[in-house]
């Protein structure tokens, strides 16, 4: 892990936590092409993957704990004034704003530029996924849950998105010392939620089990040796960073999320003195009754510091 702050062993707030079992899934030990295509309502990836059994805790109950340099994520309360979530043209006028105000005050930036935003589902999408689409753009639209240990960025897609990212929504603003990538989550069905988002304590994470996933934006899904056959140039393309289990790795989910609770967590921090990184994913809660099905709205954005 790049900084220096380390678990501390015994924590008896965290250790007394509900955990609910869980399976998270994990690129496999070995080495492969790793890539990401998704199109229209379905994302698939190459490599293997396996599914590990473990717990997730529910930090609803001590949400106060926890905190964005400590474990690289944060829960806050904000009441949204979109009434549908699936307007897209209020999102875009509206909730995009609200995002930067209040990513801007739950961290103490400068000032922040939100970049996109994605719902979510674990609603059946097979229909949708079979639709024709032409230059399917990869934002605003309607997926399904995410499927494994992963941070949306590597450190290099990080770096440059910060970068283009000020340079577009801030020309006139000095320049930055500090940025912080981050997505704000927030689910807008009742709980509790049959797969709610779990996110992993960026403390228990390392560099030795990453590896990086070129994302491809496709219309059509390539098939046979054409997902993983050479592509000039892919070191350069955008990439996310995905995980190999580790027993060490502390995970985490806030049950029962209401629309006015929302989720903050780190993809990237250009300081790594600190909890820099968040691992996240779906996955599914078989501990609660009575489980809803998911429908969350994400907002990726960037975070600008003048002083770091």
């Amino acid at each position: 892990m790049g900084g220096m702050v380390e678990p501390i062993e015994g924590d008896t707030i965290e250790d007394s936590a509900r955990a609910a079992p869980a399976l998270i899934r994990y690129l496999a030990e070995g080495d492969y092409v790793t890539r990401r295509y998704v199109s229209r309502g379905a994302e698939i990836n190459t490599g293997d993957y396996v599914d590990h059994a473990t717990v997730v805790r529910d930090g609803m109950p001590i949400r106060d704990h926890f905190t964005l340099d400590r474990h690289g994520f944060m829960i806050g309360r904000h009441r949204s004034a979109i009434a549908d979530f699936h307007d897209r043209a209020a999102v875009d006028a509206g909730y995009l704003r609200e995002v930067e105000k209040l990513v801007a005050r739950m961290c103490g930036a400068d000032r922040v530029a939100a970049q996109g935003w994605m719902i979510r589902t674990s609603a059946d999408l097979s229909a949708r996924a079979k639709e024709k689409v032409e230059n399917y753009q990869h934002a605003g639209g309607i997926q399904p849950p995410a499927g494994e240990a992963h941070v949306d960025y590597n450190e290099i897609t990080g770096r440059r998105a910060a970068a283009r990212i000020h340079g577009q929504a801030f020309p006139d603003a000095p320049p930055y010392a500090r940025y912080i990538c981050f997505s704000l989550w927030r689910t807008f069905s009742p709980g509790p939620q049959d797969w709610p988002l779990a996110v992993c304590d960026g403390r228990t994470v390392r560099d030795e089990e990453t590896a990086s996933n070129t994302l491809f934006v496709v219309d059509e899904f390539p098939t046979g040796d054409a997902l993983t056959a050479p592509v000039e140039g892919e070191e350069d393309m955008i990439a996310a960073t995905i995980f190999r289990y580790r027993p060490r790795h502390r995970w985490w989910y806030f049950s029962n999320m209401a629309a006015d609770d929302v989720l903050l967590f780190k993809f990237q921090d250009s300081d790594h003195s600190v909890t820099w990184r968040c691992p996240h994913t779906a996955f599914h809660d078989t501990s609660l009754p009575d489980a809803k099905t998911r429908s969350s709205i994400e907002v990726r954005c960037v975070a600008y510091f003048d002083r770091a």
